[in-house]
């Protein structure tokens, strides 16, 4: 079995049931062991849009990253998720943050995520349930990369 975490981000509608909606699909092909709280962000990139709806997951699946990439992102699209420009609003946002302790290059897919690291929103969510994750890439655990992130 593989463990993933997962990042969810929705701004658009009914946040909390979009993220509700999100976490049930993601559980008819994998097993949720954990979830952060959900928290209120400011945008990120592109800043000029409503606050985000953001939650940490933490699943068990028997799919493989790209195998589990296709599923979020048909997860998406029955959300009426449709791709346009980077960092734009969405209905939904499902991202592999982490998959095991790989580190996966490929056209379709990077993990660890490039940019988890940065992100206050996600490194506060994981924190809140795997503080001693240690990161693949970077070799410091969740609470040491949230510790040193500049406040922004």
């Amino acid at each position: 079995m593989n463990k993933v975490f997962l990042g969810l981000g929705t701004n658009i509608g009914d946040r909390q049931h979009h993220l509700q909606i999100a976490r049930e699909h993601i559980a008819t092909s994998s097993k949720l062991l954990i979830a952060s709280s959900i928290i209120e962000t400011i945008p990120w990139g592109v800043t000029s849009q409503s606050n985000y709806l953001n939650q940490v997951l933490l699943i068990e699946t028997n799919l493989e990253a790209l195998d589990l990439l296709a599923a979020l992102q048909a997860i998406e699209a029955s959300m009426g998720r449709v791709r346009k420009v980077k960092w734009e609003a969405r209905i939904i946002d499902i991202d592999i943050l982490f998959f095991n302790d790989e580190m996966i290059t490929t056209a379709e897919l990077t993990v660890p995520h490039p940019f988890a690291h940065q992100r206050k929103f996600v490194l506060t969510s994981m924190n809140e349930i795997a503080p001693d994750y240690i990161h693949p890439v970077l070799q410091k655990s969740i609470a040491d990369l949230l510790a040193a992130l500049p406040d922004k």
